[in-house]
């Protein structure tokens, strides 16, 4: 395990070899819970080291910094606003799984976004730009692509499942959600690169513009594009402005009027399934999987820890959601 110390001196010798110039500037990132992002300066230009905690991936399921980066560059040929990838890390850098992307001027806290006076003027375009920007990812040929897993309604459901099973604490909410998405699973449909966490803090806005980049790669797989147009719309990801369900900045229509004039089709059906089970999913995350790291002293953050409590949140939004409530 690299100290800070040991880092940096891998960090200023990265910045000789691939930019001709001394590190300037290194800076820890907030934000990301389970990716590490850096912002460095060399020769008066600033861009943002990606990699996973200290360099090591998690578990074999993890999605490779190597396609993470690939799968940004397909993005940005397809008229997606990313940060253009300038290399991706290699065993002489030292620092394990990586890469380096422009830095982008910008903000993705969410509260900002949606109560600074200065994003008044771009808010009311956020949702629509996203129905756009979802469009362009969907269309985007696999072929040529990095291997990807595959994800359907079917198996992710099972997954949460499986989790809430083996923690072997009732959750008679959780396993009434279970229940009704079992009964109600949307039909097959060809499956679409998905970005996979597609809501508010990982969108990009400036004041000027809007949405300015989408971050936040290392979830994307193969699966139904409806999880991309259900999961922005979960209550938990709109910050107490429940009356706009698109990330607490827009409706519904606003997105989906957009994607299907860009050339996609929606299944209403099926993103109102997704948007259960992305409630569902972030309670069980909540609830079990970051409580469990916390307990097991895996990562005993107070933020880890305090991230519990948020379950019973979701188990609110379920009982409204399954009585057809917004």
């Amino acid at each position: 395990m690299q100290d800070l110390a040991e880092f940096e001196t891998h960090m200023t010798a990265l910045c000789d070899r691939h930019f001709g110039a001394p590190l300037e500037h290194l800076k820890r990132l907030s934000g990301g819970a389970s990716q590490e992002s850096w912002m460095l300066v060399c020769a008066g230009q600033a861009y943002v080291l990606r990699r996973n905690p200290q360099g090591v991936r998690a578990s074999d399921n993890a999605l490779p910094k190597a396609s993470e980066a690939a799968i940004i560059t397909a993005a940005a040929k397809a008229g997606i606003a990313v940060p253009r990838v300038s290399f991706i890390c290699d065993d002489e850098d030292a620092i394990g799984e990586a890469y380096v992307m422009d830095f982008i001027e910008g903000e993705t806290i969410a509260r900002k976004i949606l109560r600074d006076a200065e994003f008044d003027a771009v808010r009311p375009n956020l949702a629509a730009q996203c129905g756009e920007m979802l469009a362009a990812l969907h269309h985007i040929e696999v072929d040529g692509l990095p291997d990807l897993p595959f994800s359907d309604s079917a198996g992710e459901l099972e997954k949460y499942a499986g989790f809430l099973q083996a923690a072997g604490h009732p959750h008679p909410v959780f396993e009434l959600a279970i229940k009704w998405l079992r009964d109600n699973l949307p039909d097959a449909r060809p499956p679409a690169l998905v970005h996979g966490d597609f809501r508010n803090g990982n969108i990009m806005v400036s004041p000027e513009d809007g949405l300015v980049a989408l971050l936040d790669w290392e979830l994307t797989h193969i699966g139904d594009p409806m999880e991309d147009l259900g999961w922005p719309c979960v209550p938990s990801w709109r910050f107490g402005q429940h009356d706009l369900a698109v990330g607490g900045f827009g409706a519904r229509d606003a997105l989906y009027n957009t994607y299907r004039a860009a050339g996609g089709t929606i299944d209403e059906k099926a993103t109102r399934f997704w948007e259960i089970l992305g409630t569902l999913k972030w309670g069980i995350m909540c609830g079990i999987l970051m409580v469990s790291a916390f307990e097991s002293g895996a990562d005993t953050s107070v933020e880890r820890g305090s991230i519990g409590r948020r379950a019973s949140e979701t188990e609110i939004d379920l009982l409204r959601m399954l009585m057809g409530e917004d």
